[in-house]
Protein backbone atom coordinates (compact mmCIF):
# COMPACT_ATOMS: atom_id res chain seq x y z
CA UNK A 1 0.00 0.00 0.00
CA UNK A 2 2.91 2.36 0.95
CA UNK A 3 4.79 1.47 -2.29
CA UNK A 4 1.77 2.53 -4.37
CA UNK A 5 1.20 5.97 -2.96
CA UNK A 6 4.60 6.70 -3.34
CA UNK A 7 4.57 5.46 -6.77
CA UNK A 8 1.61 7.57 -7.62
CA UNK A 9 2.41 10.21 -6.13
CA UNK A 10 6.15 10.54 -7.17
CA UNK A 11 4.78 9.81 -11.23
CA UNK A 12 2.07 12.59 -10.73
CA UNK A 13 4.48 15.01 -9.11
CA UNK A 14 7.11 14.79 -11.43
CA UNK A 15 4.80 14.54 -15.28
CA UNK A 16 3.24 18.10 -13.23
CA UNK A 17 6.80 18.91 -12.70
CA UNK A 18 7.95 18.56 -16.84
CA UNK A 19 4.65 20.34 -17.55
CA UNK A 20 5.32 22.98 -15.54
CA UNK A 21 9.17 23.24 -16.77
CA UNK A 22 8.76 22.20 -20.78
CA UNK A 23 6.40 25.84 -20.71
CA UNK A 24 8.75 27.94 -18.59
CA UNK A 25 11.70 26.51 -21.03
CA UNK A 26 9.55 27.40 -24.01
CA UNK A 27 8.62 30.64 -23.21
CA UNK A 28 11.63 32.19 -21.26
CA UNK A 29 12.14 33.93 -24.46
CA UNK A 30 9.00 35.99 -23.83
CA UNK A 31 9.81 36.32 -20.51
CA UNK A 32 6.48 33.89 -19.82
CA UNK A 33 5.40 32.05 -17.16
CA UNK A 34 3.65 28.68 -17.21
CA UNK A 35 0.35 30.84 -15.97
CA UNK A 36 0.81 32.79 -18.68
CA UNK A 37 1.30 29.78 -20.97
CA UNK A 38 -2.05 27.95 -19.84
CA UNK A 39 -3.69 31.85 -20.32
CA UNK A 40 -2.38 31.79 -23.96
CA UNK A 41 -3.66 28.90 -25.38
CA UNK A 42 -6.52 28.88 -24.19
CA UNK A 43 -7.15 32.64 -25.36
CA UNK A 44 -5.66 31.42 -28.58
CA UNK A 45 -8.30 28.10 -28.78
CA UNK A 46 -11.39 29.16 -28.00
CA UNK A 47 -11.36 32.92 -29.00
CA UNK A 48 -13.10 35.49 -27.02
CA UNK A 49 -12.74 33.59 -23.62
CA UNK A 50 -13.41 35.98 -20.77
CA UNK A 51 -11.35 35.65 -17.05
CA UNK A 52 -13.84 33.15 -15.44
CA UNK A 53 -13.49 31.33 -18.31
CA UNK A 54 -9.98 30.56 -18.02
CA UNK A 55 -10.27 29.90 -14.56
CA UNK A 56 -12.55 27.23 -15.29
CA UNK A 57 -10.32 26.07 -18.17
CA UNK A 58 -6.93 26.43 -16.40
CA UNK A 59 -7.88 24.88 -13.26
CA UNK A 60 -6.53 28.24 -11.70
CA UNK A 61 -7.91 30.80 -9.02
CA UNK A 62 -9.47 34.35 -9.83
CA UNK A 63 -6.04 35.87 -8.46
CA UNK A 64 -3.58 33.71 -10.13
CA UNK A 65 -5.35 34.47 -13.83
CA UNK A 66 -5.98 37.55 -12.69
CA UNK A 67 -2.52 38.18 -12.46
CA UNK A 68 -1.54 36.37 -15.33
CA UNK A 69 -3.81 38.23 -17.73
CA UNK A 70 -2.92 41.57 -16.39
CA UNK A 71 0.96 40.44 -17.09
CA UNK A 72 -0.33 39.87 -20.53
CA UNK A 73 -2.18 42.74 -21.14
CA UNK A 74 0.39 45.51 -20.33
CA UNK A 75 3.47 43.33 -22.17
CA UNK A 76 1.17 43.81 -25.22
CA UNK A 77 -0.27 40.06 -25.71
CA UNK A 78 -3.69 40.28 -24.87
CA UNK A 79 -6.69 43.19 -24.78
CA UNK A 80 -9.83 43.30 -23.28
CA UNK A 81 -12.93 44.01 -26.17
CA UNK A 82 -14.64 46.60 -23.84
CA UNK A 83 -14.36 48.39 -20.37
CA UNK A 84 -18.19 48.23 -20.28
CA UNK A 85 -18.88 45.04 -18.89
CA UNK A 86 -17.03 44.04 -15.78
CA UNK A 87 -13.33 43.18 -16.40
CA UNK A 88 -13.40 39.22 -15.52
CA UNK A 89 -16.68 38.94 -18.05
CA UNK A 90 -14.78 40.79 -20.44
CA UNK A 91 -13.81 39.04 -23.44
CA UNK A 92 -9.98 38.57 -24.02
CA UNK A 93 -8.44 39.18 -27.47
CA UNK A 94 -5.08 38.71 -28.78
CA UNK A 95 -2.62 40.94 -30.03
CA UNK A 96 -0.59 40.13 -33.18
CA UNK A 97 1.84 39.45 -30.65
CA UNK A 98 -0.02 37.34 -29.09
CA UNK A 99 -1.68 35.33 -31.83
CA UNK A 100 2.28 34.23 -32.80
CA UNK A 101 2.85 33.23 -29.86
CA UNK A 102 -0.70 31.82 -28.89
CA UNK A 103 0.56 29.76 -32.03
CA UNK A 104 3.67 28.80 -31.21
CA UNK A 105 2.04 27.45 -28.14
CA UNK A 106 -0.55 25.27 -29.80
CA UNK A 107 2.37 23.80 -32.29
CA UNK A 108 4.45 23.01 -29.11
CA UNK A 109 1.95 21.12 -27.40
CA UNK A 110 0.61 19.20 -30.22
CA UNK A 111 4.73 17.97 -31.05
CA UNK A 112 4.63 17.12 -27.24
CA UNK A 113 1.57 15.41 -27.64
CA UNK A 114 2.29 13.84 -30.78
CA UNK A 115 5.78 12.45 -28.74
CA UNK A 116 4.55 11.68 -26.29
CA UNK A 117 1.37 9.46 -27.94
CA UNK A 118 3.93 7.44 -29.37
CA UNK A 119 4.41 5.29 -26.60
CA UNK A 120 0.87 4.38 -26.21
CA UNK A 121 -1.72 2.78 -28.54
CA UNK A 122 -5.09 4.30 -28.75
CA UNK A 123 -6.66 1.73 -26.58
CA UNK A 124 -4.07 2.72 -23.60
CA UNK A 125 -4.35 6.31 -24.28
CA UNK A 126 -8.05 6.28 -24.04
CA UNK A 127 -7.63 3.67 -20.55
CA UNK A 128 -5.45 6.09 -19.06
CA UNK A 129 -7.65 9.31 -19.47
CA UNK A 130 -10.09 6.68 -18.08
CA UNK A 131 -8.22 6.21 -15.32
CA UNK A 132 -6.97 9.41 -14.43
CA UNK A 133 -10.53 10.65 -14.76
CA UNK A 134 -12.26 8.36 -12.31
CA UNK A 135 -8.77 9.02 -9.71
CA UNK A 136 -9.43 13.07 -10.46
CA UNK A 137 -13.27 12.57 -9.16
CA UNK A 138 -12.24 10.27 -6.57
CA UNK A 139 -9.65 12.73 -5.13
CA UNK A 140 -11.91 15.60 -5.63
CA UNK A 141 -14.89 14.14 -3.76
CA UNK A 142 -12.71 12.64 -1.03
CA UNK A 143 -10.96 16.31 -0.75
CA UNK A 144 -14.82 18.22 -1.03
CA UNK A 145 -15.84 15.75 2.36
CA UNK A 146 -12.46 16.48 3.85
CA UNK A 147 -13.03 19.90 3.57
CA UNK A 148 -16.95 19.85 5.54
CA UNK A 149 -15.51 17.86 8.08
CA UNK A 150 -13.05 20.31 8.81
CA UNK A 151 -15.70 23.55 8.80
Amino acid sequence: MQERFETFTVLINRISRDIRRIKNQEMAVYHLRSAHVSCLYYIYSLDGVTSAELCEHCEEDKATISRALDYLETNGFIVRDSDRVKRYRNPLRLTEKGQEVGKRIAEKIGAVLDTVSRTLTEDERAALYRSLSAISRSLNAIAQSSGKQEA
